[in-house]
């Protein structure tokens, strides 16, 4: 079993260190995405790898990046490692850290908000809703939610992200390109629901992010459509009224959740640690979210 990859360090310009990537420079078009696994809940990276996190999260994009480009383009150039090298011939002695974790994109301006769609009440939205209760009353826990909800937030490195409204954006980028964000999320989010839809699984909400090429067209970049950017669920055992089984991180953030109710964690950084049984727990999912959405097995490095 290949060991966990905490972090990439390429022979390339170093762009940027993320929650979950790393990014580099290829050419003043290209850059090169690698997926650690590293993993982050409420906002805070912690300390435990998760073992294929970062695999899934590129093999399961590059497959959604594929099958959505009618809906949207995206900035997906290939998530091939010998493609990869062939473009990067620097990077050959490098092949474990790029073989199923590494993707080459297209270089964008990124739009600073990220563009949360809901399906179904969860997660935050339903704390919100039981304390201001905005959508229409009598609505329980993990409700589907038709239609669905377009949630811009603002994107933060580090600390919480905030949600916003689509006012907000508006008057920050225009209303035309507000307007685009809210059609390409709700429309890639419903082709997204369908396709799972017919492999059994509930794709609750998520969130996808954007950016602007040069001649100002507007991409779908990042991740779309993981178990990082959205919760998964089983259809078949899916009941609204209570929290749902996921095939997501939501282990992960049951165990963070019980310790900020019993008081010991206040949700910042540091973050406490994981037991080996979440952590594993988390792998499984993810590994099992891949093979029911993209019908095969994952390209282990």
């Amino acid at each position: 079993m290949t060991a966990p990859l905490v972090a990439s360090a390429l022979p390339l310009p170093l762009m940027r260190r993320g929650k979950v990537r790393e990014v580099y420079e290829v050419d003043t078009d290209t850059l090169l995405l690698v997926a650690s696994d590293r993993v982050s809940a409420f906002d805070v990276v912690l300390g435990e790898p998760v073992p294929h996190k970062g695999a899934v999260l590129t093999q399961l994009s590059a497959f959604w990046f594929e099958r959505l480009a009618s809906v949207i383009s995206s900035h997906f150039l290939s998530a091939d490692a010998d493609e990869i090298v062939a473009r990067v011939p620097g990077l050959a002695d490098h092949r474990p850290a790029l073989t199923g974790r590494a993707m080459l994109v297209r270089r964008t301006t990124p739009v600073p908000f990220e563009c949360v769609v809901r399906g179904y009440l969860s997660g935050s939205a339903w704390a919100e809703y039981q304390k201001a209760r905005p959508l229409p009353a009598g609505l329980v826990e993990s409700a589907r939610l038709d239609p669905p909800i377009f949630s811009p937030a603002t994107k933060a490195e580090v600390g919480h992200d905030e949600n916003v409204t689509v006012a907000h954006v508006a008057q920050a980028l225009g209303r035309r390109q507000a307007d685009q964000l809210q059609q390409a999320s709700l429309a890639l989010y419903d082709a997204g629901r369908q396709h799972a839809a017919r492999r059994g699984i509930i794709i609750a909400d998520t969130k996808f992010e954007f950016g602007t090429t040069p001649d100002g067209r507007l991409l779908v970049i990042d991740e779309i459509l993981t178990p990082d950017s959205s919760r998964f669920w089983p259809a078949d055992r899916y009941q609204p009224g209570r929290g749902q089984p996921s095939f997501d991180k939501q282990p992960l953030r049951d165990y963070l959740a019980g310790l900020k109710q019993q008081g010991k964690w206040d949700g910042n950084a540091p973050p406490p640690s994981l037991p080996p049984e979440v952590v594993q727990a988390t792998s499984e999912r993810y590994l099992k979210a891949y093979e029911l959405i993209t019908g095969k097995g994952l390209e282990i490095g």
